[in-house]
């Protein structure tokens, strides 16, 4: 493309540099999007902390006692045993909180070495919502998971 002379699209490198400052723009754009989004999820987690937390005195007040937790293997084949103790938040068995009220995510590939030796789960951080973002019908809020717990549902 050509401008007129002395324009902007006659000097050398100005194509360059239009773009150089668009990429910068974008990249600065993007960076600003995945902190928005990190904010938002350590809001959500703090929100699902604080309910874990108050399902916690809940049961110490007399609710469900807690039970040995089990990874299963991504195909739902195998079934690890686990030093941990707590309650499923899902029929599936595939996320729960332990007694300290960390969340857990009960899945792992399939692994001979774990079907002796157990597998040790690390602790995520929990979301307001289990299961967002999958099919429909596999999703519940936090809230609802642990109150069907304290009621015996799960």
């Amino acid at each position: 493309m050509t401008g007129t002379p002395g324009g902007p699209d006659d000097t050398p490198g100005a194509g360059t540099d239009a773009a150089a400052r668009w990429r910068e723009r974008r990249r600065e754009a993007a960076g600003a999007h995945a902190e928005a989004l990190a904010a938002r999820q350590r809001t959500e987690s703090a929100r699902a902390r604080a309910l874990i937390g108050e399902f916690l005195a809940d049961v110490r007040g007399g609710g469900p006692t807690p039970v040995p937790l089990h990874v299963r293997s991504y195909g739902g084949r195998a079934r690890y045993r686990t030093p941990l103790q707590g309650w499923y938040l899902r029929r599936d068995e595939t996320v729960g909180v332990d007694t300290d009220g960390a969340f857990y995510v009960l899945t792992a590939p399939s692994s001979l070495v774990a079907r002796f030796r157990g597998v040790r789960p690390a602790p995520q951080d929990p979301p307001l919502v289990i299961g967002a973002g999958g099919k429909d019908g596999e999703s519940i809020d936090m809230a609802d998971a642990l109150r069907r717990v304290l009621a015996g549902e799960v």
